[in-house]
């Protein structure tokens, strides 16, 4: 190792430990003071479509049609959490991730046309740790 940097490093792991040595008594004095917890909501009842749209409708809303295969996807997303023992929620994240990522249609290799290696429903990439 370099000279300039071992010292550096030694000198840097010094001061380190020097700041720890008089940190330490200095802390055990400081006035400890109790904190006031409150209370915080953990589960929320299921929102109904008034808390959802407190305005109304405000103009046309988009909707999509499935085909059998989209149809057949989306069930399998949903026992696959259900199998998972996950909530609700994450069965319409993952639906909603794959809508936007494959259009609940699970593509295989397509080469260039989807970033060269990006599989199936949610078109993950086996090449960076996923898939």
């Amino acid at each position: 190792m370099n000279t300039i940097i071992r010292k550096s490093v030694l000198g840097i792991a010094g001061l380190a430990f020097t700041g720890g040595v008089f940190a330490g008594p200095i802390a055990a004095h400081a006035e400890a003071r109790p904190v006031d917890a409150k209370p915080v909501a953990v589960q929320a009842d299921k929102p109904d479509a008034g808390k959802l749209i407190p305005h109304g409708v405000q103009g046309a809303q988009s909707k999509i049609d499935l085909n059998d295969e989209q149809v057949g996807n989306a069930k399998a997303i949903i026992a696959a959490t259900k199998k998972a023992g996950l909530p609700e929620r994450a069965a319409v994240i993952s639906i909603a991730t794959s809508l936007q990522e494959s259009k609940l249609e699970n593509l295989g290799h397509l080469g260039e046309k989807n970033d060269h290696d990006s599989l199936g429903l949610f078109q993950q990439r086996p090449s960076s740790g996923w898939g």
